[in-house]
């Protein structure tokens, strides 16, 4: 059945696997592409960098459900030649910064039947022959980077941010069994702090992310000037995990691990 009001936990559980990867366990990658802008008290909203990245992950069945285990990258871009960047001067404080992009190695998932908010459910909207589900993901917790130790790239000893994603069907395809990987699109919007690596300190205000992508039909067809840089600095990025992981990494755990390492300075 295409009416996902009628779904069981396992029919909303397969729908979300097809949709999101593959249920055979092929690998997928889904590609997105937008930007980011800034927003804080009295003054203009701008957008700041162009933004870009993959996520590349694979289905694994466990007892009850899936596993997706999955790895992901994503840039900060000039925002007028779409460059990938290094440095970046800081209008707001007048100063060169070395910028740390998004190498989140896992970032994992696990969906079951009946998982500890009870049986799996999404809320699936229809559009004429399309589904569309959201997953709308409120995040507070204690920061990586307590501001005692990180004056410079921290606002709070909370983070704060708001994760809404949406991803779009064919409703046949959805439903169906037989489908391993329907295709999907998808847009994702974030609202987060300063970033650690632009050293705002407790300025008031923060980024908001407005993207939109797709899962491709393979790596090969992500462009071409993002795979090379991969290739040249992380090629494991190209593929899926093999197996579980944990914890997720994040853009404040990894900013935390080149400080702690001595691979970046904090201030």
């Amino acid at each position: 059945m295409n009416d996902p009001a009628s779904w069981g936990p396992r029919q909303h559980l397969d729908a979300l696997a097809r949709l999101r990867a593959a249920t055979d366990g092929t690998p997928t990658t889904v590609w997105w592409t937008g930007d980011v802008y800034t927003w804080g008290p009295g003054e203009s909203n701008t957008r700041v960098f162009g933004f870009e990245g993959l996520n590349v992950g694979r289905i694994v069945a466990v007892e009850g459900g899936y596993e997706l285990l999955a790895r992901e990258c994503a840039f900060y871009l000039d925002p007028a030649s779409r460059e990938i960047l290094e440095r970046w001067d800081n209008p707001r404080t007048e100063n060169t910064v070395e910028v740390v992009h998004i190498w989140n190695d896992p970032v994992n998932q696990r969906w079951l039947e009946n998982g500890p908010r009870g049986p799996f459910r999404l809320p699936w909207t229809p559009l004429g022959d399309r589904l569309c589900v959201n997953m709308d993901i409120p995040l507070t917790y204690p920061s990586p980077l307590p501001m005692a130790q990180f004056p410079e790239n921290s606002a709070d000893d909370l983070y704060r941010a708001l994760e809404l994603f949406q991803f779009y069907g064919d409703a046949a395809e959805i439903a169906d069994p037989a489908v391993t990987s329907a295709a999907c699109e998808l847009s994702w919007m974030r609202m987060s702090p300063w970033l650690p690596w632009m050293r705002m300190a407790d300025r008031p205000g923060g980024l908001v992310f407005h993207c939109r992508g797709y899962k491709l039909g393979s790596y090969d067809e992500v462009p071409q000037r993002t795979r090379d840089y991969i290739a040249a600095h992380h090629p494991e990025y190209a593929d899926a995990p093999d197996a579980w992981s944990e914890p997720n990494e994040t853009s404040w755990t990894y900013f935390r691990k080149l400080v702690d390492s001595g691979t970046l300075a904090a201030s």
